[in-house]
């Protein structure tokens, strides 16, 4: 499997082995081995990005948690809380598909259920970051 060379600052020590052509990527939170999708792949650069490098707590950290949206259940990739307060909520992308004004405005409505202070959209390739304040969103650049 040939994995993207994503737009990280930091080389990370994944985990990463195979079984039966498959490969699979251990999940520091969730303490189990995952298949190793491109979407995946992303996601654990995000994961190990806030854990190694920003110092954040694992339990800090929330993968695919459960929300309703206009009736309809979906699942946010990835929220960084602070005293279990939603701060940052990660939309992973694999790293072939555009971040286009559509996939910002599906992060952004998923923050509207979950109240996060920042949402950061990424392929892995091209990071866009966000806070929101006064009922927009101001882009930046880290």
């Amino acid at each position: 499997m040939q994995l993207a060379k994503l737009n990280f600052e930091d080389t990370f020590d994944f985990k990463i082995k195979t079984d039966k052509d498959k490969f699979f990527i251990y999940d520091l939170v969730r303490k189990s081995w995952l298949h190793l999708t491109p979407e995946e792949w992303v996601r654990q650069h995000w994961i190990h990005y806030f854990h190694l490098k920003k110092g954040k707590n694992l339990s800090s950290l929330i993968l695919e948690k459960k929300i309703e949206l206009h009736g309809t259940t979906k699942r946010i990739d990835l929220l960084v809380t602070e005293k279990t307060q939603p701060k940052i909520l990660v939309e992973c992308k694999a790293p072939q598909i555009k971040l286009t004004e559509k996939t910002f405005e599906q992060t952004a409505r998923y923050n509207s259920i979950v109240g996060a202070e920042e949402i950061i959209l990424s392929n892995g390739l091209q990071h866009i970051f966000a806070r929101f304040s006064d009922n927009k969103y101001e882009f930046y650049i880290p």
